[in-house]
């Protein structure tokens, strides 16, 4: 039997390999190919929206994917979400947006459900997220958006300790209004490891595990 083939689409090469280690812990014998471009978040946080332009360039990735032999198509930047379930409609294999099994994981667990991002350009698709699939889900949710403003500057310019400690200061003080906590961005998950134990008042979900763990049931 030819084993099954995974395409992951980054838009950033950093993701490559927390990916793969993930799909070796998660996926043995699922085959992966790598598609890369680091252009798309750069194109997005310029013009402060995930544009048509650039959701048509997700789209030709996500079809280069399928053309290439996929089974199944992950993508793992949660700020083209949108052009991302837009180029799944047109893909004859499955295609899943990197937060979608952490946002149904947050909806089970509680009601309050808290999102933290660096990026405006992030915080928005994934809130947005949470809400529709708390609609699927038929559950009603109070949800709180926190942005970590300059954050992802302090990390942009090197400052990877400063870029740390705002968003675990964050961190603590979400996880005193709400029942679960979601990470925009995979970059963040670091943090939490940082953490005391004490300070980890509720669940911290990152999407990289979740989604991986969430594969490993589709492709068996």
């Amino acid at each position: 039997m030819t084993p099954k083939t995974l395409g992951l689409i980054h838009t950033s090469a950093t993701l490559v390999p927390v990916f793969q280690q993930l799909c070796n812990d998660y996926l043995p014998g699922i085959q992966t190919f790598n598609i890369v471009d680091h252009s798309l978040v750069r194109n997005i946080i310029q013009r402060g929206e995930l544009t048509t332009d650039i959701a048509r360039r997700v789209g030709h990735y996500v079809g280069s994917a399928e053309d290439a032999g996929a089974d199944f198509i992950l993508v793992t930047c949660s700020s083209i979400g949108a052009a991302v379930e837009a180029s799944a409609a047109l893909t004859n294999v499955p295609v899943l947006r990197v937060d979608q099994p952490m946002a149904d994981k947050a909806v089970q667990i509680g009601k309050r459900i808290g999102v933290i991002a660096t990026l405006p350009t992030t915080l928005v698709p994934t809130s947005d997220l949470v809400q529709r699939r708390a609609a699927v889900a038929g559950k009603e949710i109070e949800l709180t958006s926190v942005l970590c403003e300059g954050a992802f500057d302090a990390l942009m310019s090197g400052d990877a300790s400063k870029h740390d400690a705002m968003v675990a200061t964050a961190l603590k003080d979400l996880s005193t209004k709400v029942d679960v906590i979601l990470l925009a961005q995979a970059s963040m998950a670091r943090v939490v490891d940082t953490l005391d134990e004490a300070d980890k008042k509720v669940p911290i979900l990152a999407s990289p595990p979740i989604a991986i763990q969430y594969l490993a049931e589709q492709l068996v």
